[in-house]
């Protein structure tokens, strides 16, 4: 499949832009609807936090790929970095960096972080597993030859679809979380915690199987970011159901 899907004025629309501008869309829209039934953050909250996250996410979706692919070459060649046609966002320098400055909003607005974070989750999930699909019709993130009947053809050679592994994770995820959890959750934070270490568990054994990942080393930093979201994600949980007991 053609990664160009139309050209505009001279500049081609790739197919990975409009996947991953629509999931972003589709997040957004559902963290609006949710603010009508959450306590705490209004509708001009979410959409003021949005208005800084997501730019700035992006921006360290771009360090993150920059720092961990090829340092020395974006180094030798900075204006590259700002390159973003050539392609390099790395979805957890985009979650990371999407964290730090949600937290930072909810302080300066008095808002509950966990809250916030509640209302992201489901929406996140989806546009990551909405996004997955640029990988393919890319042909990229994809793991190593396999004899599964359900590989994909990449070069000649039948490789694992990665992409589609974390899709499926990624989309089941988002309707635990948006059609049951929060409808039932007991604490807040609960759902930014299940999304955590689902998320990172499910991501560190399907890292292990891409061919590309980006590396420290002889580690996968992937695995590595996996191991501490997962670890986060329970703190957060158990903490937070222990202060609800408390309460």
């Amino acid at each position: 499949m053609d990664p160009t899907a139309f050209t505009l004025f001279g500049i081609d629309i790739q197919w990975y832009g409009i996947l991953i501008a629509t999931g972003a869309f589709l997040a957004i829209v559902l963290g609006i609807k949710q603010t009508k039934t959450t306590v705490g953050i209004t509708e001009d909250d979410f959409i003021d936090s949005v208005l800084w996250i997501l730019p700035i996410a992006v921006v360290c979706a771009r360090l993150y790929y920059v720092v961990f692919f090829d340092f020395a070459y974006y180094m030798a060649n900075p204006m590259q970095i700002l390159n973003f046609r050539e392609g390099g966002l790395a979805i957890y320098g985009g979650v990371i960096g999407g964290i730090i400055v949600g937290w930072i909003f909810c302080k300066r607005r008095k808002i509950n972080f966990f809250t916030l974070f509640d209302i992201a989750a489901p929406g996140l999930a989806l546009a990551q597993g909405i996004g997955r699909w640029g990988n393919f019709i890319n042909q990229e993130a994809h793991g190593g030859p396999t004899d599964l009947p359900w590989g994909i053809m990449v070069n000649g050679i039948k490789v694992h679809p990665t992409f589609l592994y974390e899709s499926i994770v990624d989309i089941g995820l988002f309707f635990f979380l948006y059609f049951y959890l929060r409808k039932h959750k007991k604490y807040e934070g609960q759902m930014a915690a299940t999304y955590m270490v689902v998320y990172s568990l499910a991501r560190f054994f399907i890292e292990g199987l891409r061919t590309d990942s980006l590396m420290l080393g002889s580690f996968r930093v992937s695995q590595l970011v996996s191991i501490g979201g997962i670890i986060i994600g329970l703190i957060v949980g158990y903490m937070n159901r222990k202060n609800l007991v408390k309460k």
